[in-house]
């Protein structure tokens, strides 16, 4: 699996589906439309500051509120590579893993990652490096199945490709 590296965008605690994709945007479902919309309410320049591979940074109960699956594909389209925080409502952390958008819970990055550090994330060993002090931080890698779902791209991907390798 691959190593991310990018800057950190840092939002607090319990950041709710409302404030990533604003209900407003719900009728439709084109993720570069979502992806313009993302976190526009905590932050209404977001999408327009963002490299691609940049980094969330979260607080605990990142995600909380609907189940909507808009919310980690907003992020994921907005180019966003990781998600990391303290915590994750459950039906997001799931959503996430559908759409294969990686998301790593540690408490510990989350409080001591500032917006605007650049980091490098280590997917398969679950450890995030802060480039510019060097401190490295750790979080519950995936196992190898998740990880193969991730990188596939979402369960979707993964059942396509799955699928293809049995017709060979």
């Amino acid at each position: 699996m691959r190593a991310l590296s990018g800057n950190i965008w840092k939002f607090g605690d319990d950041v709710d589906t409302d404030a990533i994709i604003p209900a407003r945007y719900l009728n439709t479902s084109d993720a570069a439309e979502l992806a313009r919309h993302c976190m526009e309410d905590a932050d209404p320049s977001f999408s327009t500051k963002l490299s691609p591979g940049d980094i969330i940074v979260a607080g605990k109960n990142f995600g909380c509120g609907s189940s909507r699956e808009h919310a980690p594909l907003a992020i994921k389209a907005a180019g966003i590579a990781c998600v990391i925080a303290e915590s994750f409502a459950r039906i997001f952390y799931r959503n996430s893993i559908n759409i294969g958008l990686p998301i790593l819970e540690s408490p510990e990055a989350s409080r001591r990652l500032a917006e605007g550090d650049r980091v490098e994330v280590n997917l398969e060993k679950g450890e995030i490096r802060d480039l510019a002090s060097g401190e490295t931080f750790t979080a519950v890698p995936f196992p190898p199945f998740m990880q193969e779902l991730i990188a596939a791209g979402g369960l979707i991907n993964y059942v396509r490709q799955k699928k293809q390798e049995l017709h060979k």
